[in-house]
């Protein structure tokens, strides 16, 4: 099956690094699902620029916290397209406060969308995915440097990275790879909003390149992971970091 016979569906895909991701898997020549839970103007934006360039795009609602939204949102990329070949799990959402000050509804909302989200996708995807696809989970690399303030979103990164090595085993006799990117931080409105100029600045110099990374850094990889070239990479975490420890 070439490129331009694939379909991918990124949640989460209406902003930051899942809105880079759908454009560069667009440009490699996938039909994209592009994913949105409450900016249905963006998500349409990243579709019409990927009609734009020539390629095929389905902007489709789903709350990936929500089981049978998740369900139906693969029901609606089958019928569009006639299957699914790789699943991107980029939702997730970032609170931060120290473990003793951490509301319920911050650690109920966190758990909610990063991990719970995360499974009710790997779930439909172990269960709907065409043979030799692929499924694409987002970490952090966060989880090493062991953060004051991090502690829930930690957490939630870690159990999705232990998921993410089970299913892989799950998957044997399909040909479905599954892995996870692990991004340091990445210029998004996500990790930008609330931080001060000089806190961006060290947080910048935390790897020997000395920049923080562009989503388009982060899509490269997972273009890599979604591709022919990523087929033997199966069950790993990526720490895309440049470099950070």
């Amino acid at each position: 099956m070439s490129s331009n016979d694939r379909v991918a569906l990124v949640t989460g895909a209406s902003r930051g690094i899942g809105a880079q991701v759908a454009k560069r898997l667009a440009c490699d020549g996938f039909k994209v699902v592009v994913n949105y839970a409450g900016r249905a103007d963006a998500a349409q934006a990243v579709a019409d620029e990927i009609v734009a360039e020539g390629g095929e795009a389905l902007v489709v609602q789903a709350d990936v916290s929500d089981a049978g939204a998740v369900t139906a949102m693969f029901d609606t990329a089958i019928k569009a397209f006639g299957g699914v070949d790789v699943a991107v799990n980029n939702a997730g959402i970032m609170k931060l406060a120290p473990i003793a000050e951490l509301a319920d509804e911050v650690v109920n909302d966190t758990i909610a969308t990063n991990l719970t989200g995360t499974f009710n996708v790997c779930r439909e995807a172990a269960r709907r995915l065409r043979d030799e696809g692929r499924i694409i989970n987002f970490s952090s690399s966060v989880i090493g440097m062991r953060l004051p303030t991090y502690g829930i979103y930690i957490a939630t990164k870690a159990a999705v990275e232990g998921l993410t090595q089970v299913l892989a085993q799950e998957m044997r006799g399909r040909g479905i790879r599954v892995n996870a990117v692990a991004p340091g931080p990445v210029a998004t409105e996500l990790f930008l909003t609330g931080k001060s100029p000089e806190l961006l600045e060290r947080m910048a110099k935390m790897n020997p390149l000395e920049r923080l990374a562009e989503p388009e850094d982060i899509a490269r990889v997972v273009a890599f992971l979604a591709g022919p070239e990523g087929a033997w990479i199966n069950g790993q975490v990526v720490r895309a970091n440049g470099g950070m420890c």
